[in-house]
């Protein structure tokens, strides 16, 4: 009996290798894939503004780091006894007004250098719904809990979000010449829209990703959300919010990523890479035992060969852990 829709996934011609460097960007959803890149040792910058939701703040942020925009004060404002920036997640509000800049522009500074020598960019869209401040109509791209009164709600038409994304484009490829994008819309449900309008929002996205898709032949989009929606189709494959694709749901979208967009050599490499990465995280119930060093000496010894092997890989966290734990017992 057959209990899941087909989908094809059609993937780039020249997937994904190990030492590429991705840069991310987007909704909550670009980091279950960006943290699991990270996880495995690729090369990896995501959302260095935070979490973004609507294409016209991810293509403001992606213009800002071309530019290597220098924030100033005037930039941030003070609520909530926080210091905070309409551009940014609230990840980077503070009380220090000095430091929150520090840490705004020292992020701006990571991702112009970063941007520069990335081969893929990972855009994850998940709402067309942006907003603006109703005093000066300025773009706000988190809006840190303060009073909807201050604030104008828009749907972005299919065409804003078409020429918003193409000007970053055609900027993106002149600052770096040898930059791939793979699009994905983000399966996460923003019930708090409305549902009508939710779908609404999700189908402009997807429209205007296609058209973009369709006109450049370095953009790619990844089927996240057809994943959820029309593959996995049923509640129990959401958290208890009934919003969010849970564990096994992410997990399910994760290993169609893998098996699409990554090339076939560096699968292996990810599993020993996991395989390091578990035993690291493993708790052991009697850690004074000799089968404990043994293990320990085990990883130590796996780590250090595929370090040799492979020098592009950063396992010095897991390296010292497996041989001062090794030493110590």
């Amino acid at each position: 009996m057959k209990w899941m829709t087909d989908i094809t996934i059609k993937g780039p011609d020249q997937p994904i290798e190990y030492t590429d460097p991705l840069l991310l960007v987007g909704s909550c959803f670009t980091e279950h894939i960006g943290n699991r890149l990270q996880d495995l040792k690729f090369s990896v910058l995501q959302n260095p503004h935070g979490i973004l939701f609507d294409p016209l703040s991810v293509c403001n942020s992606l213009v800002s780091y071309i530019d290597k925009k220098v924030y100033q004060p005037a930039d941030l404002f003070f609520y909530n006894e926080l210091w905070q920036s309409w551009s940014h997640h609230s990840r980077f509000s503070g009380m220090d007004q000095e430091q929150v800049l520090a840490n705004i522009n020292q992020s701006q500074h990571k991702a112009h250098i970063f941007l520069q020598s990335a081969r893929w960019l990972v855009i994850t869209l998940g709402s067309s719904f942006s907003y603006r401040l109703t005093e000066n109509e300025k773009d706000v791209a988190n809006c840190h809990r303060a009073p909807a009164q201050w604030f104008q709600k828009h749907m972005c038409t299919i065409d804003e979000t078409v020429a918003a994304l193409d000007n970053t484009l055609y900027r993106l490829f002149r600052f770096n010449p040898h930059l791939r994008v793979i699009f994905t819309v983000s399966p996460v449900r923003h019930l708090r829209d409305g549902i009508v309008e939710n779908n609404r929002s999700k189908a402009r996205l997807l429209e205007a990703v296609h058209h973009l898709v369709n006109k450049f032949n370095r953009l790619y989009y990844f089927p996240a959300y057809e994943l959820v929606i029309d593959v996995l189709r049923d509640y129990r494959f959401y958290d208890i919010d009934l919003a969010h694709p849970n564990y096994q749901a992410t997990e399910f979208v994760l290993e169609k990523f893998r098996q699409h967009y990554i090339s076939a050599p560096a699968h292996q490499l990810m599993d020993q890479v996991q395989q390091v990465i578990t035993a690291r995280r493993h708790k052991a119930f009697q850690p004074g035992t000799n089968a404990h060093r043994q293990f320990l000496e085990s990883f130590a010894g796996k780590t250090a060969r595929l370090r040799e092997q492979y020098p592009f890989l950063d396992l010095s966290e897991e390296a010292d852990y497996f041989e001062s734990g090794a030493r110590r017992e």
